[in-house]
């Protein structure tokens, strides 16, 4: 009598820690355990190979990803390409980076989750829609083109009850 072994496509749920260089993508399976933690370049090669790591664990079906209107923006489309649903993963709290430690594969693996449990809902962004890495027509991120001396902030500045 012979015996044969059918496996089923198992979904997979990915989590990305994206930086200018490099990203750092995880892999969990349905039940939230760890697969695999690899690290991409930024750069289209990198995000080409990335949706088919992930397809080596079984079938991705989910990817939460930080930064999708900044370091992500470009890795989101080749993945949505792929069939793989994308949703925005916000940075880990401050007590969760404490409590576990700061690194990239520890932020890898917090996305897969966030997205994996439902806490990241979010539609990826893209370029633009968030304003902090979007150049404006003088060329400095949104975030560089604001008052920065303190009395050019608002409620900062003198004022009637603050004399000079």
């Amino acid at each position: 009598m012979a015996l044969t072994i059918v496996e089923e496509a198992r979904p997979i749920t990915g989590g990305v820690d994206t930086h200018a260089d490099t990203h750092v993508a995880a892999a969990l399976d349905p039940v939230g355990g760890l697969l695999g933690v690899g690290e991409f370049p930024a750069t289209a090669a990198g995000y080409a190979r990335l949706p088919g790591w992930l397809g080596g664990f079984g079938t991705g079906c989910l990817a939460g990803i930080e930064g999708t209107g900044r370091y992500g923006a470009g890795l989101a489309r080749p993945i949505t390409a792929a069939g793989i649903r994308v949703v925005e993963a916000v940075r880990p709290g401050r007590q969760d980076r404490r409590r576990q430690g700061r690194s990239d594969p520890l932020d890898a693996v917090s996305a897969a989750r966030a997205a994996q449990s439902g806490r990241a809902r979010g539609a990826p962004q893209g370029p633009g829609r968030r304003g902090g890495g979007d150049p404006g027509a003088d060329g400095r991120p949104a975030q560089r083109r604001g008052r920065t001396h303190p009395d050019e902030r608002p409620g900062q500045g003198p004022g009637p009850d603050r004399p000079r």
